[in-house]
């Protein structure tokens, strides 16, 4: 089946929401320029080197207010319209490209197969929320971001493995790796970066699932903002579907977080189909909420399940089921978002984490990805975003890990005091998890190389992950056939 590209099935529906969405857009903008006012750390600096006054609040603000007051009555009559056609609304658009190079198709018996992942959070929120973790200036940050997962630096890795005594796949990477077969973004929030990202990949990737999530009322919550999730594929693209998480407090019940799911095709064997699953998802975020998480990991683990079920035909050769995205805690704290519930959770049982050994233990060539960001007025001492080109060569150190990387937290959030002695690899809150399926068909997976990927520094809060998967035909079903 041939997935439609409008999220909508007549353009007359389609119609109607870009309608209610004109309509919002005055008050929306008001809005984001009015939150837009609080500094980021680098405008603090700017604005002290430059010994300006902090005239921009007193002067814009009163009149982005009476903006915000003028524009209600047609926001009201845009969420009249908007509302009702989030009901026959697909919750995802996606994007078919006819490019003129295509992925070389794999053959089964043949020769092995490599296929690469790479998992992102962006933080591409509206200009005023994304101020909140130290962020602005979304449109260039999206842009600088479809530069790099298409184009790189093409800066030699540092092999960290070799760095802390023990060989192993890990690696940290200046530059995205090259011709990456999958990109799964997080935290792309903001529909016009989310299109304009669409657009820069659009030369590259010949499938793109975007706009992904649920508006409106769902449930008991009015979800203001979607997903967040964003995926692009070499290969085409199936089937896919998202759903909603259920539970959900605080300011994340304002986002329709939840589970995208992709099902891929990859080539052939003996006319079957050989297949992948993706499932991209970004959880709970507050750092208490770890039954939240916790369920939340449980529903997607059962959603995966439920829709490889409904999708798989039967001789269908299942090369690859990956599991990744942002899950908010880490395998290095003792509570809080990394304790027990989410660290034993079943979804270590049922897939492989290949930076994991077991409940806080991580291999020696793992380090966090969750940089030390406090906020604009609290900030003494460098973080990630305020010196983005340092932490690409130093991460390999631990000097540089403490000074740029969250560590250990307890329960409420706050830092573990009782790790500051520790050898310091930082909060690794990004994942990329695969698992073996039995076919009919045995595959081998080897993990060729786990990247940590730090070339997003300045246009992000994270460190990006990727995942290089070698794939095989075991030795006795080659000399079978």
């Amino acid at each position: 089946m041939v997935l439609r590209e409008s999220p909508f099935p007549n353009r007359l529906l389609s119609g109607l929401y870009s309608l209610g969405q004109y309509l919002l857009f005055p008050s929306y903008w008001a809005a984001d320029c009015l939150l837009d006012l609080r500094e980021t750390t680098a405008e603090q600096q700017q604005r002290r080197c430059c010994r300006c006054c902090p005239l921009r609040a007193l002067v814009t603000g009163p009149l982005l207010l009476l903006l915000l007051i003028l524009s209600m009555p047609s926001a009201l009559l845009g969420l009249l319209v908007w509302l009702p056609m989030q009901a026959a609304r697909r919750p995802f658009a996606y994007k078919h490209n006819m490019l003129s190079r295509h992925p070389e198709v794999w053959e089964l018996p043949g020769t092995g197969k490599v296929f690469s992942f790479v998992s992102a959070n962006v933080c591409l929120l509206p200009n005023g929320l994304a101020k909140f973790s130290n962020l602005g200036h979304m449109k260039q940050r999206a842009a600088r971001i479809g530069q790099c997962l298409t184009q790189g630096e093409f800066l030699l890795p540092t092999k960290y493995g070799a760095t802390m005594g023990e060989a192993g796949p890990g690696e940290i990477s200046v530059p995205f790796p090259p011709d990456v077969d999958f990109v799964c973004l997080q935290e792309v929030f903001d529909q016009r970066a989310g299109a304009h990202l669409c657009q820069l990949l659009s030369p590259f990737y010949e499938h793109i699932v975007y706009d992904v999530g649920a508006y409106g009322l769902q449930g008991c919550s009015l979800k203001v903002l979607n997903s967040g999730l964003f995926l692009a594929s070499h290969y085409p693209v199936l089937a896919a579907q998202y759903r909603c998480y259920p539970k959900c407090s605080g300011e994340d019940a304002l986002s329709a977080k939840g589970l995208l799911s992709v099902q891929v095709q990859l080539g052939a064997a003996h006319g079957q189909r050989i297949v992948g699953y993706l499932n991209c998802t970004h959880l709970h975020a507050p750092a208490a909420d770890a039954q939240i998480r916790c369920d939340q990991l449980t529903q997607g683990l059962f959603w995966a399940q439920l829709f490889q079920d409904t999708h798989t035909q039967r001789g269908d050769v299942i090369a690859f089921d990956v599991f990744c995205g942002d899950f908010n805690f880490d395998n290095c704290s003792s509570g809080g978002a990394g304790g027990s519930l989410e660290q034993t959770h079943e979804i270590f049982r049922q897939y492989q984490d290949p930076c994991r050994v077991g409940p806080r233990q991580d291999r020696p060539w793992a380090i966090g990805t969750s940089p030390l960001l406090l906020p604009c007025h609290l900030a003494p001492r460098p973080t990630l975003l305020m010196a983005p080109r340092a932490p690409r060569r130093t991460l390999e150190q631990e000097e540089g890990r403490r000074t740029y990387l969250a560590g250990p937290i307890l329960q409420d959030g706050r830092p573990d005091p009782s790790a500051a002695g520790s050898p310091w690899e930082g909060r690794r809150i990004d994942y990329i998890l695969y698992r073996e399926h039995p076919t009919t068909i045995s595959l081998t997976t080897e993990v060729e190389k786990f990247s940590f990927i730090t070339q997003l520094a300045g246009c992000s809060d994270h460190v990006a992950v990727g995942l290089r998967l070698l794939l095989n035909a075991a030795p006795q079903w080659q000399q079978q056939v």
